[in-house]
């Protein structure tokens, strides 16, 4: 059995990791109000720049007028995986559950294609490629903590220029959906070629007739400018559901290590009393012994 001191020292560094795991949770519990706020704003926005898409895409083939090169698709040889993930550790199966996907992703549809390489935003997801030996073209970091729509920009604009170049055939985003604080969603997106969302038709929903819109300048130029926007926009939203589902993941990581270290504290500080009785016990037996001997 373990000494009173060491066992005092145990539950000694347990407290103290309490009180850092309560407070990191707390920490990331404000976080996550904000960036939850920051999700449910953005996606409507997402949702109906998809629409105006897709009525225009619908208009352009009407017309029968050549794709948008951004639209164009080719035979998929040289494909790209953006991999969102942390900067930093401590939240759960946050970066572990996107890296497995990562990886089923390589061993399933890598044989399909003649190279498959990453872009990686996030520390976790450089580190995970650099210890396999995988391919990355790029990596960004520090983008967490200080989001702005500028970063979705320019990596929606890198990705744009290499699909002009043909040195990418098709490009895929990998990340966490947030559904809720406990809950994400590993969620894998096709980003180019850029393909039109058709709205879905309720079944016994009466047909409506869609007013003719005038598009000032002409369709084709209104849809050249907003493909690369949609693009920013989807990247922009995604970073945002990575940031809000790192937060909720990291606030039940530290809450059940909270929770865990009440019981470890528990389980210690009735070792501790045992021990002390044992040794209570062991003194007033060698007290009793003691003056026995002297009678």
């Amino acid at each position: 059995m373990a000494s009173l001191r060491t066992i005092r020292g145990r539950i000694k560094v347990v407290r103290n990791s309490q009180k850092i795991t309560k407070a990191m949770k707390l920490v990331a519990a404000a976080k996550l109000r904000r960036a939850q706020d920051a999700v449910l704003r953005a996606r409507p926005y997402a949702q109906l720049l998809d629409e105006l898409l897709g009525s225009l895409v619908k208009a352009r083939a009407e017309a029968e007028l050549p794709p948008h090169p951004l639209m164009e698709v080719r035979e998929p040889k040289r494909v790209e995986v953006v991999l969102l993930t942390s900067d930093r550790g401590l939240c759960g199966g946050f970066n572990s559950n996107v890296v497995r996907r990562a990886q089923r992703f390589l061993v399933e549809e890598g044989p399909r294609f003649e190279s498959v390489q990453f872009s990686t935003i996030g520390r976790r997801g450089r580190d995970f490629a650099r210890k396999r030996g995988i391919q990355t073209r790029k990596d960004y970091l520090g983008f967490f903590g200080k989001l702005r729509f500028g970063m979705a920009k320019e990596v929606a604009d890198d990705l744009i220029a290499e699909y002009q170049k043909k040195e990418l055939d098709a490009v895929y985003l990998l990340y966490n959906q947030f559904k809720s604080a406990i809950a994400q969603q590993i969620t894998l997106v096709q980003l180019l070629p850029i393909v039109a969302s058709q709205p879905p038709k309720q079944a016994g929903e009466k047909s409506l007739v869609t007013p003719e819109h005038i598009y000032e300048p002409s369709r084709p130029r209104v849809l050249e400018h907003l493909l690369p926007r949609q693009l920013a926009v989807q990247m922009w939203r995604a970073l945002l559901e990575s940031e809000a589902s790192e937060h909720g993941a990291r606030m039940t990581a530290m809450d059940s290590a909270t929770k865990n270290a009440t019981e470890i504290i528990g389980r210690l500080s009735l070792e501790y009393n045992r021990a002390r009785q044992a040794a209570i016990t062991k003194e007033l037996m060698e007290i009793v012994s003691g003056a026995e001997a002297l009678k």
